[in-house]
């Protein structure tokens, strides 16, 4: 983390604990509702729930940490954010042969307390987006970006309720899963850059070396 401010440490240390909480306690009840009504856009949604539960705790535990541990644990984040995109592509092929539609109802309004909590979230990580490298930046894109995704579930629950078919949850959990793919990228490329700071403090990199 940039800096040695102990209040914007012990700041950073509270938020991102009650982010973790609040990610773990919606995961349940959004994965709960997926199982009940087969939905595979939400299924995907609720890992990234998990997922940003595991990307804040392990921000919680790598408070003070060197900028090298840091930003290699941010390459970590990456791949953890990788993971609702294989538990959404894996049942959308489950599903492929028989799109059977999920109730809409269930989608609108378990979408909408998910955009609120990812709402929540995003405006408590906000202020330390800049201040905690890539695993800040890690935590605030899933949440910013999980908000998108929140946000056009209740869209396609709307359209399944007009349209009666479940290709339309099939082809959101696709986009959701490019939507974590670039968030992946995003921090894999901040780690990246962090690591060759690193180095370059240590003094392993030439001085003509290219720094990105």
């Amino acid at each position: 983390m940039s800096g040695t401010d102990p209040v914007l440490v012990r700041a950073l240390t509270r938020t991102v604990l009650t982010v973790a909480l609040l990610n773990l306690g919606y995961m349940v009840v959004e994965m709960s509702v997926a199982l009940a009504v087969g939905s595979v856009s939400l299924f995907a949604d609720s890992v990234d729930f998990f997922e940003d539960f595991a990307v804040n705790l392990l921000i919680f535990l790598a408070l003070g940490w060197s900028l090298q541990r840091r930003a290699a644990l941010g390459k970590v984040m990456a791949v953890i954010i990788l993971l609702p995109a294989l538990a959404a592509g894996w049942m959308a092929v489950v599903k492929f042969g028989d799109p059977e539609p999920p109730d809409p109802i269930a989608l609108v309004v378990t979408a909408g307390g998910a955009v609120l909590v990812n709402l929540i979230c995003t405006v408590l990580l906000s202020r330390f987006r800049h201040d905690g490298g890539s695993l800040t930046t890690a935590a605030f894109l899933a949440a910013r970006n999980d908000v998108i995704a929140n946000a056009a579930i209740i869209v396609m629950g709307l359209v399944t309720a007009w349209t009666l078919s479940g290709w339309p949850d099939l082809v959101l959990g696709v986009l959701i899963v490019v939507l974590n793919a670039t968030a992946a990228k995003e921090v894999w490329e901040t780690a990246t850059e962090e690591q060759l700071a690193a180095r370059a403090l240590a003094g392993e990199l030439d001085e003509d070396w290219p720094l990105p």
